[in-house]
């Protein structure tokens, strides 16, 4: 059995994209941990794997403030469809937190 010890920790590093190091590569591998991430939050079955945002405070909230609209707007979707008030309410909630996290971080929310 693994334990959390022998688990590789996954980092986001915020800060990236101020110091020019975004990639294809990088991009790719940050969608594919805010997609685990997001399956997580959800109850994906599996080990947790332990996770590391990197950057300063207003970016590591921002950060969180999309991961959660994401995660919000999802729940509604799925709850009462896409056409209904509450998911077009929840989805522009969405669009003010990414702008937000973009703004902060230099860096392109990985879902639209």
């Amino acid at each position: 059995m693994i334990d959390n010890k022998e688990l590789q920790e996954i980092e986001i590093d915020l800060n990236a994209a101020m110091r020019g190091e975004v990639t294809e590569s990088w991009l790719g591998m940050f969608g594919a941990n805010i997609k685990w991430l997001m399956k997580s939050m959800f109850g994906a079955p599996g080990k947790s794997l332990p996770v590391k945002i990197k950057g300063n405070k207003r970016q590591v909230s921002d950060f969180a403030a999309a991961l959660g609209g994401e995660k919000k707007y999802i729940k509604t979707a799925a709850k009462f469809g896409l056409d209904d008030p509450r998911a077009y309410k929840d989805k522009f909630g969405l669009r003010k937190k990414v702008r937000k996290f973009e703004a902060s971080t230099g860096l392109k929310w990985p879902f639209k």
